[in-house]
């Protein structure tokens, strides 16, 4: 079984701005509703553990996922003008390990000349018991952290 979670903003900010927010880790509980705490090696690499501290919406509580970085795209402008970059990590729990609930993160910027920043996350969920990795709680994050991303950036964007 596969479910994809998703969400999406547009960013009126440059994406260098949106990308170094992102890439800045130790920074994130001062933003991230969702993401409260990320420890990851600086500057973050391919192959680098990243923790992640996730604070679920009202009452839910919270949790740790281990992750590994598994791409790191930085910012770069194609022959069409348009400039991109790419953010991915890879679940580690033991579910994972087990093989019963697997889950790649990509984070994903695109902003052509004189247009917004746009972002787009989404999580590839699979595995037999992908339903335990409650998609519906990880849908509601990923609103949260991309309404804060965008409020992050417009505000030093200023």
């Amino acid at each position: 079984m596969r479910i994809d979670v998703e969400a999406a903003t547009q960013i009126d900010a440059p994406l260098d701005l949106v990308w170094e927010i992102m890439l800045d880790t130790p920074a994130y509980g001062g933003w991230n509703p969702f993401v409260v705490r990320a420890d990851c090696p600086q500057p973050p690499s391919v192959g680098d553990p990243i923790t992640l501290f996730v604070a679920w919406a009202g009452k839910e509580g919270r949790t740790r996922s281990p992750e590994r970085i598994s791409v790191l795209d930085h910012p770069s402008t194609g022959p069409d003008g348009v400039t991109r970059a790419t953010l991915a990590y890879v679940y580690e729990g033991l579910p994972a390990r087990l093989g019963l609930v697997r889950g790649t993160r990509y984070q994903r910027l695109t902003q052509a000349p004189g247009e917004p920043t746009a972002y787009a996350t989404v999580e590839e969920f699979s595995g037999p018991l992908v339903r335990l990795a409650a998609p519906g709680r990880v849908a509601d994050g990923f609103e949260r952290h991309a309404v804060a991303l965008k409020q992050r950036a417009e505000h030093l964007a200023g």
